[in-house]
């Protein structure tokens, strides 16, 4: 009996070591237990700025999650649009400590991956979630804290041009599949567009955001006549702009500000000017416009010096009162050749007498010249 006893007892003992192993390996969490997000503060607003890209833009910082074993804690940091409970996740980032930032560049990546809309405010919900050893075992998630952010486009903004002056450069007139695209000149943060349009007296138009059919173009911007002179609204329902119904035929300059919906345009007239020519530096010869083609031409005397392609009255009117108004539009001899760029160099006229001189402006400001 004695020895049945401390067999009885060994086996005994032997299943309690094994149950107090078991309960050793168990992992208790307590539901206070994951990390408090303590910062930024709920309802913080970040406009991200494309010039400032390695600045910091965002610092997360929380209390650390609780475990009850000594395993090291992963945090990821979460987000997602306001109000969709993290069904689409966008991961910010890993770390083992409880601080963690992004930067401009790397919030703008986040945000719009998220979703939202560049120049567009809008919300992004937050967490971080804390987890145990490579395998993400034992997930917690902090509470949310929801930000304001504003980001910018990686790639430029898009505007296209439909309407009855397609028709001029071999595309079907208001077909909003086919919209010919503006040439962006805003700063990544504005969006501006300019074009070099072809237009007779009685051409309509209007500026869609996206290339497609009218129902893509309604639902992500459809700019029209607005309610004054210059004014655009967006809505399928506004009416046509003619720029051309004042001064009839010609190659017109239009630029577009969605920020402020307005849009400005004039009828361009080009001529040269420099030294090699009959008004020298002070007074532009002009040149004569041939709608047919598109194009402008003039005959004029030359001296063996230099010159560009000039136009005064479209910069003095889209520019007025800024300083060298009258130069913001002209062609030299740059490659390629140009409308927009003002250091532009000379053309050097090698020999003087009577030159037939030719400019083509494109749609998209680029140029074409002969004869010089």
């Amino acid at each position: 009996m004695k020895k049945l006893f401390n067999l009885s007892l060994l086996s005994l003992l032997f299943v309690s070591i094994m149950s107090c192993s078991d309960d050793d390996t168990k992992t208790i969490v307590s539901e206070d237990a994951a990390p408090v997000l303590i910062s930024p503060e709920n309802g913080a607003s970040v406009v991200l700025d494309p010039d400032l890209e390695s600045n910091p833009a965002l610092t997360l910082v929380w209390n650390h999650g609780a475990y009850t074993v000594p395993t090291e804690i992963t945090y990821t940091v979460q987000m997602a649009v306001a109000g969709t409970e993290f069904e689409t996740v966008v991961v910010g980032g890993t770390t083992t400590n409880r601080v963690f930032s992004l930067s401009v560049k790397e919030l703008n990546t986040k945000a719009l991956e998220a979703g939202l809309e560049p120049f567009e405010a809008a919300d992004l919900d937050v967490r971080i979630m804390a987890s145990l050893g490579a395998n993400d075992a034992l997930p917690m998630a902090s509470n949310t804290v929801t930000i304001t952010v504003t980001p910018y486009s990686i790639d430029d903004p898009q505007l296209f041009l439909i309407g009855n002056p397609q028709k001029y450069y071999g595309l079907s007139e208001w077909s909003p599949t086919t919209g010919m695209a503006m040439r962006y000149i805003g700063d990544g943060k504005t969006k501006v567009f300019e074009a070099y349009v072809k237009l007779a007296a009685g051409d309509a138009l209007k500026f869609g955001a996206v290339q497609g059919e009218w129902s893509a173009v309604d639902a992500a911007g459809n700019y029209g006549l607005g309610d004054a002179a210059g004014v655009i609204k967006n809505g399928g329902g506004a009416g046509d702009i003619k720029p051309a119904t004042t001064d009839g035929d010609g190659l017109y300059y239009i630029q577009v500000d969605i920020d402020k919906l307005t849009y400005k345009s004039v009828k361009m007239d080009w001529g040269i000017i420099g030294d090699a020519t009959p008004g020298g530096w002070n007074e532009e010869t002009a040149m004569t416009y041939d709608f047919a083609a598109n194009k402008y031409t003039l005959t004029a005397n030359l001296t063996a010096n230099g010159l560009k392609y000039r136009s005064s009255n479209t910069g003095n009117f889209i520019y007025a009162g800024e300083d060298n108004s009258a130069w913001k539009f002209n062609v030299g001899n740059s490659d390629p050749k140009v409308t927009y760029s003002a250091d532009a160099p000379n053309f050097t006229i090698s020999a003087a007498g009577s030159h037939d001189l030719e400019l083509t402006i494109n749609f998209d400001g680029t140029a074409v010249t002969k004869g010089e």
